[in-house]
């Protein structure tokens, strides 16, 4: 591992600065295939890349890959063992399998389109659709869509959303190999309602925006993993008294005050270059 990273710091140095001012997302979503290096994170989950990414098969006997013209089925190996684990117990509750969303590109890093993060191989997309079947071709799995399990309020669950969503969300967040799993606010105030027993992983379901067809799992950095940036840890406790702010004051802001000053206008967000990457991803890139 010493040896890898001191290569790509290495090659990271060399990196011409016109392809270190190219936006990063045309570079990493040009790329069709791993880097031959052995796997690593480097980066954070929002600015970072993937050496030696290792790809989730397109179908297995407890999980599909959806939306394969994408290319987005690659990740670190932590996260495709994960999702084979999840894939299983889901099956233990009444699901197929898996539909599996987005994972990361071939050489994460930014994306042309879809997501902020993703970009280290340790972030994935499960569906909120139990599987109806896994022999899906090509083409339906371009044309299916997932489920929504929020309400039209954006308050509550909608029929769509069972127990059976609360267990394999359960699984997911008690596997030692997760950091937080994102679903919509309703989600977590129904899982926080519905559930009797230990409590203790609650604290990892996490409300965010626009996850009600699917639930983001993120991976913590794999052990020994000297390049990856954790991201700050959970506040302490289940969380469940802060998820009502999402169904209440973050629906319904207060209206700004007419006699506040105009606050100064943001400039543009900058597209993210090879140049803000760690150097180690110049050489992914490679």
């Amino acid at each position: 591992m010493i040896r890898t990273l001191a290569t790509l710091a290495l090659a990271g140095m060399l990196a011409m600065p016109a392809v270190a001012q190219t936006p990063a997302k045309q570079l990493f979503g040009a790329k069709a295939t791993p880097s031959e290096h052995s796997s690593a994170p480097f980066g954070s989950y929002s600015k970072g890349c993937l050496a030696g990414a290792e790809q989730l098969p397109e179908s297995g006997p407890t999980w599909q890959a959806m939306r394969l013209s994408r290319n987005r089925n690659w990740g670190h190996p932590d996260t495709i063992a994960f999702i084979k684990r999840l894939s299983i117990a889901a099956t233990k509750v009444g699901w197929a399998g898996l539909y599996v969303g987005d994972i990361s590109q071939p050489r994460g890093g930014p994306m042309l389109s879809g997501h902020a993060s993703h970009q280290m191989g340790l972030d994935a997309d499960i569906w909120m659709y139990p599987p109806s079947r896994l022999d899906l071709t090509r083409a339906e799995r371009e044309n299916l869509s997932s489920i929504n399990v929020r309400a039209a309020n954006q308050k509550q669950v909608n029929s769509n959303w069972t127990y059976a969503h609360h267990r394999v969300l359960r699984a997911a967040a008690r596997d030692p190999a997760i950091a937080r799993i994102f679903v919509t606010a309703p989600v977590k105030l129904q899982m926080c309602k519905e559930e009797t027993g230990n409590r203790a992983y609650l604290r990892k379901i996490r409300p965010w925006w626009g996850h009600n067809y699917h639930f983001h799992v993120r991976l913590n950095c794999p052990r020994g993993a000297a390049g990856c940036q954790e991201q700050d840890p959970i506040p302490p406790g289940d969380g469940c008294g802060e998820a009502i702010w999402w169904v209440t004051d973050a629906l319904n802001p207060p209206k700004p005050d007419p006699n506040a000053p105009k606050p100064t206008p943001k400039p543009p967000k900058r597209e993210i270059t090879l140049a803000d990457l760690p150097q180690q991803c110049s050489a992914v890139l490679r």
